[in-house]
């Protein structure tokens, strides 16, 4: 595999944010429809694409947005030689970096849209980059590590007027919009609770940091994978995976699934802000009586219940369980029918009836599920073509048509839409990171009190605060890495 010339990191920093601000200063880094007029397409138009973090899931995205048929990869950045080797070969021409600044630095002037699927604690200082050089981003679920970036990369979207999309595919499937469909048509009447669960996490929580550390592979830059967060020596077994586990880098099952499985309620909902969190966590116990504290990991288990104020109607309450908890069966759901698709799904309750659906908002069913076939309303909501399979053509044909366009409208989860979801997601990491605040006590008895355990987080959305629990505001933005900032 060929390298990127070697650069040291402060002088790629130094070299990467001049090379910014010299594109927000000059006109010649403007994309290309915007020269041309809002909606201006070339009828030769291809989307020339550069991918950071492109093994594993990246490969995926790689591989999809290139299917489109519309979009060549210039460039490809990992920090892993070994997990970009399949996207590396498949296609030879692109460039290869492992520090996406310098990659950014050399390329811009070659690109128009970067996608990202880095692991959740880089998403956002990488995705910012790209858009204040103009690029529109596809950025994997969740947008997000914290909320605070969140907000930040839906502000910037819409400042530097770039086309964006989350990762959440089933953001374009047909299932939503046919849910969306059967509740504007008054189906289930006003709708008043949801359940959405998930058997995630399928990888180690709940557990002690552990104590060996090891070498990391010479295939592998370990000081750029961690990136914004916290130095640690190298362990086995975070990587490839494995990290999804630890707040430092990964937001847990909620992370992992929620944008898929939260998202259909939202977008049938039309949903904001929550007005408030709280939660019950599983735990570990280590002894008789002795429960594990491992603040460092995510935990086994949890239940988040969000209330979300709407305007004329009473409250509604939103329900996350993952860990394998799953809601009450309804009864009208046969004893031998399946609940969402087993391990995952979203029941959504109204005055009049329910209806639920499985990850990805596919195989939508009203209830009971006779009902489904017995009822037709209009179709009133774009499909997407090839529905959650188009997810990346959905995004590769808005950046061709520019910011504002047809496309642009068409699209299944900009950051605009996104950016609210993915701040109700990470809602419920801030209550289970409050659970787990403790101060020890003044009595001598060296054991501790866990004043956020046992009640609800009153949050200011639009300001992004808790207003009953200022311990709790430490989670909603966290401390980058010296020599990092978004």
């Amino acid at each position: 595999m060929k390298k990127e010339e070697k650069a040291g990191p402060a002088s790629s920093r130094r070299n990467f944010i001049k090379a910014s601000a010299s594109a927000l200063a000059g006109f010649y880094f403007v994309p290309r429809h915007v020269i041309g007029g809002p909606g201006f397409v070339a009828p030769s138009d291809r989307l020339r694409v550069a991918g950071i973090g492109v093994g594993g899931m990246g490969s995926g995205d790689v591989r999809g947005v290139f299917n489109s048929g519309k979009a060549d990869f210039i460039a490809l950045c990992d920090v892993d030689d070994v997990r970009a080797k399949g996207s590396v070969d498949a296609h030879p021409k692109a460039k290869y970096y492992r520090d996406y600044r310098v990659m950014l630095d050399k390329e811009h002037k070659n690109i128009d849209a970067v996608t990202i699927s880095t692991p959740d604690h880089m998403h956002a200082v990488q995705a910012m980059a790209a858009m204040q050089l103009g690029k529109h981003v596809y950025v994997q679920k969740p947008m997000t590590h914290d909320i605070y970036e969140a907000r930040m990369l839906t502000e910037a979207a819409d400042k530097y007027k770039v086309v964006t999309q989350m990762g959440n595919q089933g953001s374009s499937g047909d299932g939503v919009r046919q849910m969306v469909e059967w509740y504007k048509a008054g189906l289930i009447g006003e709708a008043t609770r949801v359940y959405s669960w998930t058997d995630r996490p399928v990888w180690p929580q709940g557990i002690p940091w552990p104590s060996a550390s090891a070498t990391p592979p010479a295939t592998l830059d370990w000081d750029l994978w961690l990136g914004t967060a916290p130095y640690k020596d190298y362990v086995p077994n975070l990587i490839p995976f494995n990290w999804r586990g630890w707040w430092d880098y990964g937001t847990g099952a909620l992370g992992d699934m929620a944008c898929h499985i939260m998202e259909p309620a939202f977008r049938v909902l039309e949903l904001g802000y929550p007005e408030s969190a709280e939660c019950s966590v599983g735990s570990v116990y280590v002894g008789e009586f002795q429960r594990g504290y491992f603040p460092d990991s995510c935990p086994p288990s949890s239940h988040i219940t969000l209330r979300f104020k709407r305007e004329g109607k009473e409250d509604l309450q939103f329900h996350w369980m993952d860990g394998g908890i799953q809601p009450t069966r309804p009864i009208e759901l046969g004893p031998n029918e399946v609940m969402g698709d087993g391990g995952n799904g979203v029941i959504i309750e109204g005055t009049k009836g329910k209806m639920m659906c499985g990850t990805y908002g596919a195989n939508p069913q009203l209830l009971p599920t006779s009902r489904t076939k017995e009822v037709t309303v209009p179709q009133t909501e774009y499909r997407v073509p090839g529905g959650d399979r188009g997810h990346y053509n959905n995004w590769v044909d808005a950046c061709i048509g520019g910011y504002g366009s047809k496309e642009f409208q068409q699209l299944s989860s900009p950051f605009s839409v996104a950016g609210p979801l993915t701040e109700s997601v990470l809602m419920g990491n801030l209550a289970i990171r409050s659970y787990d605040y403790r101060v020890p006590r003044t009595d001598g008895s060296n054991r501790f009190d866990y004043p956020g355990r046992g009640i609800k987080l009153v949050w200011d959305g639009p300001n992004m605060k808790v207003t009953n629990f200022e311990p709790a505001n430490q989670f909603v933005k966290r401390e980058y890495r010296e020599g990092w900032k978004l």
